[in-house]
């Protein structure tokens, strides 16, 4: 007697032989996955777009102190265009593969992002001060400096986590520990937010204002990102919340901090990028009407005139001139000051003796 085969369904929307583990993504059911996967598929456009636009502006940025924030902020769009896709990981379902990808590219690629604004920060602290900026270099490696603690503390977390070879030791774990773990792997990002924040807020310290308004937009994004991460820490730590919806928490999470760095940093910066160097956000350079005073050379060079006579110089009037020189020299004298006093012209004829002739 032969058996007939049941067919497989799926969720609405699906496919019957898709596995389960992406039914988020197509579920009708259950919609805040594909809002979510719609978003993060836009945002990571977007970012691509932006990372192009960049590449774009090289040629078109007047600043140089400006310029020298590209490759920083370049490297910020990769942590961005990360923090969209790794969306996708938290949509599907957590198992063997999910998991360590999950704890280690969450901290990592926020860190790249918090890093690059502090980078930001330090080197518009200088700016608004009038001190000298930090070359593209310094700027670049204190960035990727700052995030790769991150990327240690992370690797240390998941090779005594998963014991070298279990991988599916996350989704073993229950959930609230899963979350507490998550949590606390996750404290050094806490800290470079915090640190980027503060470090924004003092560049509204500085003289020259026209460095303050790249100022506002850390301080603005980082403000953003703080409240999110508030937000989702204390959602994912209550424990009278279904564990069903801890990936719905962090993937939003996710998507809305990634849009505000695009919203509130990448786009305010675009349009400062092209702006023509402006005189005011400089000091006045004063240092080419200061007198230079003339040094002696040493080597060959031509004795016509010793260097006695260039020091001294020959006498015109009262005042010591100094050929060759850049700047009169002046020589300190005493002047009279009296008022002359009239005198009557002296006659032609005083010296004149009229004689009678003799008769």
């Amino acid at each position: 007697m032969a058996t007939t085969k049941t067919p497989r369904t799926g969720p609405s929307g699906c496919r019957s032989d898709l596995d389960s583990r992406y039914h988020r993504l197509c579920d009708l059911a259950e919609g805040w996955g594909i809002a979510l996967e719609t978003l993060a598929a836009v945002g990571a456009v977007a970012t691509v777009a932006c990372m192009f636009a960049l590449i774009f502006l090289i040629c078109k940025v007047q600043d140089s102190n400006k310029r020298k924030m590209l490759p920083t902020q370049f490297l910020f769009l990769l942590g961005v265009l990360g923090v969209f896709g790794l969306t996708f990981a938290f949509i599907i379902k957590l198992d063997g593969a999910t998991g360590p990808t999950r704890f280690f590219l969450f901290g990592v690629l926020f860190a790249i992002c918090f890093s690059c604004l502090l980078a930001h920060a330090f080197n518009l602290n200088k700016l608004v001060r009038g001190r000298r900026p930090l070359s593209w270099l310094v700027i670049l490696s204190l960035a990727v400096g700052f995030s790769l603690v991150q990327d240690v503390i992370a690797i240390e977390y998941l090779v005594l986590a998963m014991n070298r070879t279990n991988t599916n030791v996350f989704s073993e774990l229950p959930a609230p520990r899963r979350n507490e773990d998550f949590v606390m792997l996750l404290i050094y990002v806490l800290l470079l937010m915090v640190l980027a924040f503060l470090a924004s807020f003092f560049v509204f310290c500085g003289s020259f204002s026209g460095w303050k308004r790249h100022g506002f937009h850390i301080c603005f994004t980082s403000f953003l990102s703080i409240a999110i991460w508030v937000a989702w820490i204390i959602l994912l730590l209550i424990p009278d919340i279904d564990p069903k919806w801890d990936d719905t928490i962090l993937s939003t999470a996710l998507v809305a901090n990634g849009w505000v760095f695009l919203a509130f940093y990448i786009l305010p910066e675009f349009r400062q990028l092209p702006r023509q160097r402006s005189p005011m956000d400089y000091p006045v350079e004063d240092a080419f009407c200061k007198p230079q005073l003339m040094k002696q050379s040493y080597g060959v060079e031509n004795r016509a005139y010793s260097q006695e006579e260039i020091t001294q110089g020959p006498e015109m009037g009262d005042t010591l001139y100094a050929p060759y020189s850049t700047h009169f020299q002046l020589q300190n004298r005493q002047k009279d000051f009296s008022i002359p006093r009239a005198q009557a012209p002296a006659s032609p004829y005083n010296d004149y003796e009229g004689r009678r002739g003799d008769s």
